[in-house]
């Protein structure tokens, strides 16, 4: 904990400079927990501010539909990140529609699991790809598919999210491009939400769903990846 409350006030200056903004969590870790604060504002950083694959606008894209999912009123500031980087109300559009698509996807789940035997010639994967088309009107179709794989790690959807990585490898998503929107789900959607997601691109990978280059391979590849129980499984406990 600071001691001192001139470092206390640098600190939150210092802060408040560099994102244009502070919320509340900042200020409690500034006096709680200040290693905490630095740890988190580098991940942050890392995660939010630097640019690694995604340029500006299409990370904005993603982030304001992760920030749809999650109710997260809060962060308006991506609407003005968005806007700066060029964003345009079609896009916005886009986002919404993309959005809600998502968050109603329990409907293309129902009709899969419930009605197939009444349904033989009715594909609801099929029917969920064209409904994602019809709603990226607007908008890139790659972001479309960036943006919803994100809308389903935060929903934890994961069959959702089994269809669109599969839909992103088949219409030439770049891998590092859906990383990057899946990582971006970490703070807002929940890191436990972002494990799972991994998880999934992961079985998606080692059972040859989808055509993976060879970093990724080596990932999905790598055993012990089911955490604690599985490395441990088998083992005998006193």
């Amino acid at each position: 904990m600071i001691e001192n409350e001139a470092e206390l006030k640098r600190r939150l200056e210092g802060l408040k400079a560099k994102r244009g903004y502070l919320l509340p969590h900042h200020g409690l870790m500034a006096v709680a927990a200040p290693r905490l604060l630095e740890a988190y504002d580098a991940a942050y950083t890392a995660l939010a501010l630097d640019q690694r694959t995604l340029d500006p606008h299409d990370r904005e894209f993603v982030w304001l539909a992760i920030l749809i999912a999650t109710d997260e009123a809060l962060a308006t500031h991506h609407i003005a990140k968005f806007r700066a980087a060029g964003g345009t109300d079609d896009e916005i559009g886009a986002i919404l529609a993309l959005s809600a698509l998502a968050c109603g996807f329990r409907a293309y789940r129902f009709v899969a699991d419930s009605w197939a035997p009444h349904l033989p010639t009715l594909d609801p994967r099929a029917r969920y790809l064209a409904a994602s088309r019809a709603c990226a009107q607007g908008a890139d179709p790659r972001l479309a598919r960036l943006a919803l794989a994100a809308l389903h790690a935060c929903n934890g959807a994961w069959d959702a999210l089994h269809w669109e990585i599969a839909a992103a490898y088949a219409h030439g998503v770049p891998e590092l491009e859906l990383a990057e929107a899946l990582s971006l789900v970490m703070f807002p959607g929940s890191v436990p939400n972002f494990v799972e997601a991994c998880g999934v691109w992961r079985k998606l990978i080692a059972d040859g769903e989808v055509a993976a280059t060879a970093p990724f391979r080596i990932w999905a590849a790598m055993s012990g990846q089911g955490g604690y129980d599985e490395v441990h499984k088998g083992s005998k406990h006193d």
